[in-house]
């Protein structure tokens, strides 16, 4: 099944403990459809100014993404740069240059508009209610934020997150938006405003899957019936060059597997955890989205196979 995002495509340049890299394809969008594109056909929606190497696109067209929706305009493409300690958990922006995508006003293409799956990456919330208002009918409707959103555009948020079927933020921004400290209680008040599933990301250490259970079904009524949870540790590398982006390629193996199996129950979106977080994993091993292009298919399965090693266990006394 088909898969749109929309978001950002930009020019990084990072600089880590273990190199560093200039002027290298960057973006949320970028990320997602490097990641996505190995499960489902994927129809990319963006904008870069006239300065942008469009060469550095082809590998990307080369592997399924459709980049009609990829508006060139004149002015400079979005860039950043940032840097990277030992700690690689969180980077230092040096620069931001939004160019071209400050005036980002994203047009889906009427030949995307009945993608049966859409993501929407980390853009203005405002933006990414009018990308809801010209799709028609998707089936399965995710989202990624920011804490700058969470700060700038509460309520624009607010109204997204009743639109949408799930929505990815790592562990600070679930506090931030929630104004809980426990995970769980800012899962469950997140929960509260619409969305049918949530993840939270909490990089080096795993991500969680939250969903709450059908209150019909199970004959509960109330607001503050449980959660059901999913955790899936994430994969231990021995060598991280560059975790840019790693966040986005979660989110792209996810709906990617998604969109590949079109199955919406709680068993294979548990199953899309582990895929995202396998090719988080293939993400941070070199610079830009290299290893996400390069990587094969037959390397993305036996990753899985070792998720399913790292926590497969005896149940028994």
């Amino acid at each position: 099944m088909t898969l749109l995002v929309v978001g950002s495509v930009a020019l990084d340049s990072v600089q880590t403990p273990f190199g560093s890299a200039e002027h290298v394809v960057g973006g949320s969008a970028t990320f997602f459809a490097s990641s996505a594109c190995h499960f489902a056909p994927v129809q990319l929606v963006g904008v870069v100014g006239r300065d942008y190497p469009m060469q550095k696109l082809e590998a990307l067209a080369a592997c399924g993404v459709d980049l009609a929706g990829l508006e060139r305009v004149a002015g400079e493409s979005f860039r950043w740069r940032g840097r990277y300690g030992h700690d690689l958990n969180s980077a230092e922006t040096l620069e931001t240059r939004l160019g071209v995508f400050a005036d980002f006003r994203p047009k889906i293409p009427a030949a995307f508009r009945h993608a049966p799956y859409v993501f929407l990456a980390n853009i203005d919330p405002q933006l990414q209610l009018a990308v809801l208002d010209q799709v028609s009918s998707p089936r399965f409707v995710g989202c990624d934020t920011m804490n700058f959103w969470i700060a700038s555009r509460r309520n624009e948020l607010l109204d997204v997150l009743r639109h949408v079927d799930l929505v990815t933020l790592n562990d600070g921004e679930a506090r931030q938006l929630s104004e809980q400290v426990n995970l769980v209680h800012a899962a469950r008040w997140i929960l509260d405003r619409g969305p049918r599933y949530v993840v939270i990301k909490k990089g080096e250490h795993g991500a969680f899957l939250f969903s709450r259970p059908d209150r019909a079904s199970e004959g509960n009524s109330s607001p503050d019936a449980r959660v059901r949870i999913f955790f899936a540790p994430a994969y231990p590398l021995e060598q991280v060059f560059d975790p840019t982006g790693a966040g986005d390629a979660f989110a792209g193996g996810f709906m990617g597997h998604v969109a590949r199996t079109d199955d919406l129950s709680d068993q294979n979106l548990r199953r899309a955890v582990v895929v995202g977080s396998a090719m988080g994993s293939f993400a941070v091993e070199a610079f830009s989205n290299e290893r996400l292009l390069a990587v094969t298919a037959d390397e993305i399965a036996a990753r899985i196979r070792e998720f399913y090693e790292l926590v497969t266990f005896e149940n028994g006394r």
